[in-house]
């Protein structure tokens, strides 16, 4: 059948890819990952892995540079959460800027000043006159940024494609994420061997370059001007909305509780790969790569599947996954046994958490996104600090095994509780995705 000129112009003009024209696996991806139809995503995308790969290689670098400084693994964690630490303190206020500006410029904003720090560190380590405490001023500067870079760039989100895609890009999000992780770290090892510390810092301040090209040739959405409340008014706006709705108020909560009494099963693995396993760091970076390839194929089911399985449903399904990964992990006396384990853990944590910012965002009004999702970012990387600081104390007192036992079993506890609740939470959030 011909196609009319006036037909032609709409394929032309718009953002989605024609599948007519796709060969079949680009058909097989844009089926399996329909946000890569939009152009603007698919810039957004290539930029991330890009400079998340390279951000990787600065907390490989920077550990190392740390250690080589003060021999002191308490100062290689000090730095470590100092950098996180930021988005506990300024998170939810972060959500007041996103929400006030425009996303695409607080991103221009949030690639540049981490640049300009990563390029500071390597110069002044290439000069051989860094210490300790720039290195504190510098990791403490990033996480401010990181504060206001994460909510910003959830809520970008939105404007690259349509709410009926939202699942994918955001599991596709987690894949840059993971699939960084699982790249960086190896090539830090190796660039570490040939151009040094201060040179990796180097590579990892150029990479910030792909995602500011990528935002430059990106063509977001353009939304109404809204008159905003007073900043403190906002924010109270921004708590009271999160923690009222029914939904959201049980997601954010099961984010919590996960990530302080799940997620930080992994400060342990150092540990655990030492005095149980008896192995020596490469096995450390083998069982942490398992939880990345299981995190990706994560992102592939929420893609797949999140229009086809209720969103509750999807996030109890990986958070069980979860639980019951983790809880098998405590019993393994070999790392060979634990690679596999890792790797549902990884798809079961990943599965819940994609799911619930999918749901997340897909409840939220536009004019609030930002400090809901900043919100959410807090209850995922703002817990990291409690969360270590909790297991490591009970991992002292009775033993790395128990600690993370035991913080698997409040995971438990709370779950039920979302389960037996379930219709009454899942009808909520059905509404938001029809």
């Amino acid at each position: 059948m011909a196609i009319k000129r006036e037909d032609k112009y709409i394929i032309d003009k718009n953002q989605e890819v024609s599948l007519g024209k796709a060969s079949s696996w680009k058909f097989k991806i844009l089926k399996a990952f329909p946000a890569f139809k939009y152009r603007n995503y698919r810039l957004f995308f290539y930029g991330q892995l890009i400079s998340l790969t390279g951000t990787w290689l600065q907390i490989v670098a920077l550990g190392w540079l740390v250690l080589k400084l003060t021999n002191s693994a308490f100062w290689v964690g000090t730095v470590a959460a100092l950098g996180m630490l930021p988005i506990l303190i300024f998170g939810v206020f972060a959500g007041v800027v996103v929400d006030r500006f425009n996303k695409k410029f607080l991103l221009y904003l949030t690639q540049v000043f981490p640049m300009i720090f990563a390029l500071t560190l390597g110069v002044l380590t290439i000069l051989n006159v860094i210490n300790l405490t720039e290195i504190i001023i510098l990791a403490f500067l990033a996480g401010v940024v990181s504060a206001l870079d994460n909510p910003a760039r959830q809520a970008f989100v939105v404007d690259m494609v349509e709410k009926k895609d939202l699942a994918s890009a955001i599991a596709l999000n987690s894949v840059t994420f993971n699939a960084s992780r699982v790249i960086g770290p190896g090539m830090a090892g190796f660039l570490i061997s040939i151009i040094g510390l201060g040179g990796t810092f180097i590579v990892n301040g150029l990479s910030f370059i792909a995602v500011i090209i990528a935002l430059f040739f990106i063509h977001a959405k353009k939304h109404a001007l809204s008159l905003h409340p007073h900043p403190l008014a906002a924010l109270k706006e921004g708590i009271s909305y999160s923690i009222t709705h029914p939904a959201i108020k049980e997601l954010l909560l099961l984010s919590i509780v996960t990530s302080i009494f799940g997620w930080s099963y992994t400060t342990l693995l150092p540990v655990i790969v030492q005095n149980i396993y008896n192995k020596d760091a490469s096995v450390l970076g083998f069982l942490y790569s398992s939880i990345g390839l299981g995190a990706l194929f994560a992102a592939y089911i929420v893609s797949v599947y999140a229009k086809k399985i209720k969103p509750l449903d999807l996030i109890i399904l990986g958070n069980l996954i979860f639980i019951i990964s983790v809880f098998f992990f405590t019993f393994t006396k070999s790392y060979i046994i634990a690679v596999p384990i890792l790797f549902m853990a990884g798809l079961g944590l990943i599965t819940q958490f994609s799911m619930i910012n999918t749901t997340i965002q897909h409840i939220v009004a536009d004019k609030i996104r930002g400090r809901v999702m900043s919100i959410y970012i807090l209850t995922v990387l703002g817990m990291f600090p409690i969360g270590n600081f909790q297991i490591g104390i009970l991992a002292q007192h009775f033993g790395s095994y128990f600690a993370i036992r035991f913080g698997i079993i409040v995971v438990f506890i709370f779950s039920l509780i979302m389960i037996f609740r379930r219709n009454k939470i899942g009808k909520k959030i059905d509404q938001s995705f029809i």
